[in-house]
């Protein structure tokens, strides 16, 4: 072989070695973009699948949204009518506080008039029974004087009682001594009879005061000497020793008798059961 041959066998195997890089790179490019191609493609099918879906979405959210729409066009009528209402029973309201509140200021001015009526009545209950009191005090007065008086009526009958007999009973004695006295042959006045125009030295007690304490009862009588017209001294002796007065007898029974101030007490004093009737202003011993 010559070296032409050489050469051009070198320049061929360089030549086939250079075409065999050639087509395996050609088969190598070619092996990825069809890789590539169908990834592409698959990338391409599951873009187009999520458009889909998107595109189902985007329908179904217009679907929505004008259901949304129509639903708030619903609610937003709803809300007005519901807003008209609620203004109507505003008003409705707003008259029934105005008409309350008419009411309550009339409640008020009739609650301050019945106040003013009820203090007045108070203030006249309390007149009233002020004035109940006074004339319960001044009947109550009276019933005490009432039974005062009655007392007094019943001692003054009983007393007058007494007078009428002690009267007729002295009657009948002076007229039996004016008898017995005219048989004797002396006169039949007590005044002319010697040792009989003052009384003898006794001493009583008081037993008995009239209410008017100007009649008293004495525990001393005709057997003690004392005859009507005679007049003894009133006097106390406890706390304190006390003139009081003078009595002049009116009547008389054996045992007791009966006698009027003479005047007055001393300083209006009342005489009391106890106090001392006697001839003298001394006490007996």
């Amino acid at each position: 072989m010559t070296f032409v041959g050489k050469i051009l066998v070198i320049v061929i195997m360089a030549f086939a070695l250079l075409f065999l890089g050639i087509s395996t790179v050609v088969f190598t490019t070619h092996t990825n973009w069809k890789e590539a191609t169908a990834a592409q493609k698959k990338k391409a099918d599951e873009l187009q699948q999520k458009s889909n879906n998107l595109t189902a979405e985007v329908e179904n959210a217009k679907k929505d949204l004008e259901k949304a729409q129509a639903d708030h066009q619903a609610e937003t009528q709803k809300a007005g009518t519901r807003i008209v209402q609620l203004e109507q029973e505003i008003q409705r309201f707003t008259g029934e506080i105005n008409d309350l509140r008419s009411k309550v200021e009339v409640a008020q001015q009739s609650a301050q008039t019945a106040l003013s009526e009820a203090d007045a009545y108070r203030k006249e209950t309390e007149r009233q029974r002020e004035q109940r009191a006074a004339v319960e005090e001044q009947a109550n007065k009276f019933k005490l004087q009432q039974i005062d008086l009655t007392d007094r009526i019943r001692e003054l009958e009983r007393m007058n009682k007494t007078l009428d007999e002690n009267t007729k009973d002295l009657r009948d004695r002076v007229a039996r001594y004016s008898t017995l006295l005219r048989r004797n042959g002396l006169p039949d006045d007590i005044s002319a009879v010697k040792g009989q125009e003052s009384p003898p030295l006794v001493q009583g007690e008081v037993s008995r005061v009239a209410p008017k304490n100007d009649l008293i009862e004495i525990t001393i009588g005709s057997d003690d000497g004392i005859l009507p017209g005679h007049e003894l001294y009133l006097y106390r002796l406890k706390p304190r020793p006390e003139y009081l007065g003078k009595v002049r007898i009116i009547s008389v029974d054996p045992d007791q008798a009966v006698a009027t101030v003479i005047g007055k007490t001393v300083q209006g004093k009342k005489i009391q059961e106890g106090d001392i009737v006697s001839t003298t202003t001394r006490p007996r011993t």
